[in-house]
């Protein structure tokens, strides 16, 4: 069961960092800005969420495969760009980046109910669909504020909303469906209501004040 949560992780990991290091070549971001960018993105949810659940140093830290992956996943990005490949400016490409960040968006709110429910808060229900919440959508606002622009969660989309969706099914499913079953079935409604709220684009109501 660990390899199985071990593995959701890094598919978690790789999709994140994806969306990081391209949100730093559109800003025009050197290597390293696309590295570090690339690891925010990937890891700052968990690293928040570490902090909350008393895990100091944060599992990022200690378990260097996760920062190494995301690294990884950045500098091939980087160089896929550096040689102008193609397909990176296809719509292929978008719809790619949409699924993965989708992917990655359900893996690490699976990921944030099942740390909650390991460290011993299975009973605190809120705080486990908060901290749920936070792990998925952590890394994006951290990636979005370093690169100056206003967090995505707050203005386009059904995104967070898809998380918090995911994080109540999953709590609510984990002793019915068994961890593996409900973090699976938080996967997937996640990745499916964060396509489709691409696609139709959803997006909750706004008051205009002018």
């Amino acid at each position: 069961m660990e390899k199985f949560v071990l593995l959701l992780e890094l598919i978690g990991t790789v999709a994140f960092a994806v969306s990081g290091a391209v949100t730093a070549l559109k800003k025009q971001m050197d290597v390293f800005g696309v590295c570090i960018m690339g690891v925010t993105a990937a890891c700052g949810g968990g690293a928040v969420r570490d902090v909350l659940l008393g895990r100091v140093p944060p599992v990022m830290f200690c378990e260097p495969i996760y920062a190494l992956t995301a690294v990884l996943t950045s500098l091939v990005t980087f160089f896929l760009a550096l040689r102008r490949v193609a397909w990176m400016r296809s719509h292929l490409f978008e719809r790619l980046l949409l699924v993965s960040d989708a992917v990655g968006l359900g893996v690490f709110t699976a990921v944030g109910v099942d740390a909650a429910v390991r460290t011993g808060f299975a009973g605190e229900s809120f705080f486990t669909v908060f901290l749920a919440v936070l792990t998925g959508v952590g890394g994006g606002v951290l990636r979005d504020v370093m690169a100056g622009d206003r967090p995505y969660i707050f203005v386009k989309h059904f995104y967070a909303c898809a998380s918090l969706i995911g994080a109540l099914l999953c709590r609510a499913l984990w002793d019915v469906a068994g961890r593996a079953g409900a973090m699976l079935l938080c996967l997937l409604a996640v990745s499916v209501l964060r396509v489709l709220a691409a696609r139709y684009r959803w997006s909750l109501p706004k008051a205009p004040l002018d």
